[in-house]
């Protein structure tokens, strides 16, 4: 990664930092945009949301790791679930995992495995709130998420709820943990908890579904499609026959769907935002951020349906910055929010469908 520090790189250098250096440092190797929008939160939950996110992260490196078989996979997972809750044997899990992890994977993820015990340390000086939230999250993707590795995927998943199911495993879950940091870090926040809960599944559900809509064709060179067939049913294109040289207007009308029930799932996260107190702007623009980066992508992706590669539909980091500054402005106005909300989200309803996102309760 451009800029990356040295140090992601060497471990028992990056062990000697204080932990949130230490943890600022692991973010800007596996992620750069956690990286930018964590640091936005206020001090008292910078901790504990950085931690979240690799823990998370961990889990999404042993699901993607190419030399585990789905076994080792599971094994790993149930044993990370019980490290993360007990706090116990993190050397040995750290050890066992490490070796086994390819070249395919990037080197900030080996030495984010490597450090584990560490990770686990931080997350155990935690407060018991903020560490019940983070365990019940790590538990709920830790055993969905392995669900899907034994499945054959290349003709995408059978229905929309099938999607539904999926995505609260890998995000609406994360969506639902920092709905209770949030409400941990402040009583004011807590008066809406209920429906902060609710709505955060929904949040969580929009980021991931851009993402899916976004990385068609990535996931396709691995023989994988998240797509929903039953979408696709109704406008007559079987998902089997999907590949980059798709041009099918059945297949663009079924991607226009989802594209609207993706709006709408973020409709429920300006919604989450609005409902935060406008002088914690903080929180606002980390929530903001990653909402008008998806409203940016879904844009993109509905101008140009043809797209065959995700680089044709990323967005600039122009569009980025213009994100950051349109949200600083307008993070205390509720009213500025809707209005920039219905203008960058123009055209992405889709005229004759009607979904109201199922808000997922959890399981």
């Amino acid at each position: 990664m451009i800029g990356q520090s040295p140090l992601i790189e060497n471990p028992e250098s990056l062990a000697q930092l204080a932990d949130d250096e230490f943890q600022a440092v692991l973010l800007e190797g596996v992620s750069r945009t956690f990286a930018l929008t964590i640091p936005q939160l206020p001090a008292a939950l910078y901790t504990a949301v950085a931690n979240a996110y690799l823990l998370c992260r961990i889990v999404d490196t042993i699901e993607d790791e190419v030399s585990l078989s789905p076994e080792q996979k599971k094994y790993f997972c149930r044993n990370f679930i019980d490290i993360v809750r007990t706090g116990e044997r993190t050397q040995l899990f750290a050890s066992e995992l490490a070796p086994l992890l390819s070249d395919q994977t990037i080197p900030a993820e080996h030495t984010l495995i490597h450090l584990i015990p560490r990770v686990i340390a931080i997350t155990h000086s935690l407060d018991q709130v903020q560490i019940d939230a983070l365990v019940a999250c790590v538990e709920t993707m830790a055993n969905g998420m392995p669900v899907y590795q034994a499945m054959d995927l290349h003709a995408g998943l059978e229905t929309l709820q099938d999607m539904d199911d999926y995505c609260y495993y890998v995000a609406g879950c994360v969506g639902e943990m920092l709905a209770k940091l949030f409400c941990h870090y402040s009583e004011e926040i807590n008066q809406h908890r209920e429906e902060l809960l609710k709505l955060s599944v929904s949040f969580g559900q929009g980021l991931q579904m851009t993402n899916i809509l976004k990385d068609i064709w990535d996931d396709a060179k691995r023989g994988v499609c998240w797509l929903p067939q039953d979408i696709f049913t109704e406008t007559g294109f079987n998902l089997s026959e999907l590949s980059p040289s798709t041009q099918n207007k059945n297949f663009q009308q079924g991607l226009k769907h989802l594209i609207g029930i993706a709006h709408e799932h973020l409709q429920n996260a300006l919604t989450y935002t609005q409902l935060l107190p406008s002088h914690e702007t903080g929180i606002r623009n980390f929530c903001l951020w990653a909402l008008g980066m998806a409203i940016l992508t879904l844009k993109k992706i509905n101008d140009n349906l043809d797209f065959n590669e995700s680089r044709q539909v990323k967005i600039s980091r122009n569009s980025v910055k213009a994100t950051i500054i349109i949200s600083k402005l307008s993070a205390r106005s509720n009213l500025l929010l809707s209005l920039f909300f219905k203008l960058a989200s123009r055209n992405l309803k889709t005229p004759g469908w009607q979904y109201l996102p199922l808000l997922h309760t959890g399981q």
